[in-house]
């Protein structure tokens, strides 16, 4: 038979057209999306558990990636976790262990709650002999880009002195200081349309860089101010979770009595609910720019949180049931985080039960991009990537270190975790708890009594790590008195208490208005 070769070089032409098409795509070095949300606590999403939040956008990412599901915050606050993102330190070692602005030393007292203990002396930038993963991704030939939150320094540690090319919104603040709704009182952030939403308008930003990145590999970090307080949404969407609350049935008691202070017992907040959804809105729109633009296929997406949600102090905003406290909270609420990573070109495995930590971000966002690990910068973190590839990684301990009081109410303490079991040691008294995670997750029950060999072989690891990261520790108050500090755990009962509760059923009523514009929302375009 007489063969057409015409047709079979046609078809050896577009093979081969195929081929180094292919190849131009893998050699292309990947970019990065890392999407960092303020205070949200692990359950405080739908595909976690939540049956009173909407987050449909993170829901349907959580799909596309792989879930470590022991994902851990490297601090129960803001700042600390945040300068472990970025260095691969842990906050211990970089001595940046609370969240910068809070006082410490003698100036705790100013809050009269009479502490036994003055906190520990903390940093108040981020070092700048440090390199940033920023800095490691600029210098691999990537745009850098960052929106949002900073809180890690004042002038001259802002995120464009740590490594980011452009800077919308970042600063000293740690919280949305004009608000969720423009104008905002950002001098990093522009006023564009009064009303505007600061979520959507970060979220906007991103998406523009996004679009402007065809050329050029991007590192990008969008860095949420919420769902931190002071919590505030619209009307409408207010009214949509008060009623779906009150479809639910509302229990007459909100709050029970933590150690210190009142928590939340429920997620029934009608206001968190609304800024818990605009927050998740805004992230589809980031999401539906990559689709759009083309560069979904070659994006990692990283979502996670910096500590746990608020249950105690500050708006007392969520509920992390079934796990116990939260932000502030040397528990698991404080520092159990969600933690997403989409590698879209990968077949990864759906869920990871392999416990992990901030850290480890710098060093697995480099190992999957190809380029070259820096040991001696991220030394508290190791790649993950053989987890994304169903592989495994060495055993490990993981440790924490707040030698300080949370506005929330948790204690000064240290901690580590070691397979299922988990340690804190309190500077208080010098007690330790132990705790079998697999078995009693809420941690209910302190079972050192029962396991006192391993209570003292995991405190001696747990005391060599503080000793070799030169951990600040707390001092004692020579003002502590006992009778002080009982009057104020009366006021928290006899007062703060019912004023919560109170409060709680207010914001659920018909026609509750926070005040004449609704935080701004409804402000009058001239």
């Amino acid at each position: 038979m007489k063969r057409d070769w015409t047709i079979y070089s046609k078809v050896f032409l577009m093979l081969c057209s195929f081929t180094v098409f292919g190849q131009g795509e893998q050699n292309k070095k990947p970019n990065v999306l890392f999407i960092l949300v303020d205070d949200l606590g692990k359950h405080d999403l739908s595909y976690e558990g939540s049956k009173f939040y909407e987050t449909p956008n993170i829901d349907r990412l959580s799909k596309e990636s792989t879930n470590f599901c022991n994902g851990y915050a490297a601090c129960q606050v803001c700042s600390p976790s945040r300068a472990a993102i970025m260095t691969g330190k842990s906050p211990a070692r970089l001595k940046i262990t609370d969240w910068i602005g809070a006082s410490t030393g003698e100036e705790w007292r100013r809050h009269g709650r009479a502490d036994k203990l003055l906190p520990a002396p903390y940093s108040l930038n981020l070092p700048k002999e440090d390199v940033t993963i920023a800095e490691a991704f600029q210098k691999e030939g990537y745009s850098t880009f960052f929106a949002g939150k900073w809180h890690l320094g004042g002038e001259g540690s802002h995120p464009e002195d740590h490594g980011f090319q452009i800077n919308v919104g970042g600063n000293h603040t740690g919280s949305p200081m004009g608000g969720y709704f423009s104008p905002y009182d950002n001098p990093q952030l522009e006023n564009k349309e009064p009303t505007e939403n600061l979520s959507i308008r970060l979220a906007k930003e991103t998406a523009s860089f996004i679009k402007s990145s065809q050329d050029k590999p991007f590192f990008a970090f969008l860095s949420f101010y919420a769902v931190h307080g002071p919590i505030q949404t619209t009307e409408e969407k207010w009214e949509k979770y008060r009623n779906k609350a009150h479809m639910n049935d509302i229990p007459e008691q909100g709050f029970a009595l933590e150690r210190n202070l009142p928590i939340r017992k429920y997620q029934d907040n009608p206001i968190y609910a609304g800024l818990v959804e605009q927050m998740d809105d805004a992230v589809g729109l980031v999401l539906e720019a990559l689709k759009a633009s083309g560069l979904d296929k070659n994006t990692i997406v990283v979502f996670t949180s910096d500590n746990g949600g608020v249950a105690s102090g500050d708006s007392y905003s969520t509920s992390n049931f079934p796990l116990r406290g939260g932000k502030g909270y040397q528990w698991e609420g404080g520092i159990k985080e969600p933690y997403l990573i989409k590698v879209p070109w990968s077949q990864t495995p759906k869920e990871v039960k392999t416990p992990v930590i901030g850290m480890d971000f710098y060093p697995t966002l480099l190992d999957l991009c190809g380029l070259n690990q820096n040991g001696n910068q991220h030394m508290d973190g190791v790649s993950l990537k053989p987890l994304l590839e169903k592989g495994d990684i060495s055993d490990r301990a993981l440790f924490w270190h707040y030698p300080h009081y949370g506005n929330q109410g948790g204690e000064p303490s240290s901690i580590i975790r070691q397979g299922d079991w988990k340690l804190i040691h309190y500077w208080e008294n010098g007690v330790d708890e132990l705790y079998n995670l697999k078995e009693d997750p809420m941690e209910q029950n302190n079972v050192y009594g029962s396991f006192i060999s391993r209570g003292k072989e995991m405190r001696s690891t747990l005391d060599d790590w503080l000793k070799n990261s030169d951990a600040e520790l707390p001092s004692y108050d020579p003002e502590f008195s006992l009778e002080k500090k009982a009057v104020w755990q009366q006021k928290i009962v006899q007062s703060k208490w019912p004023s919560l509760e109170k409060e709680r059923m207010n914001i659920l009523q018909k026609g509750w208005k926070p005040n004449a514009d609704w935080w701004k929302s409804q402000l009058t375009k001239d």
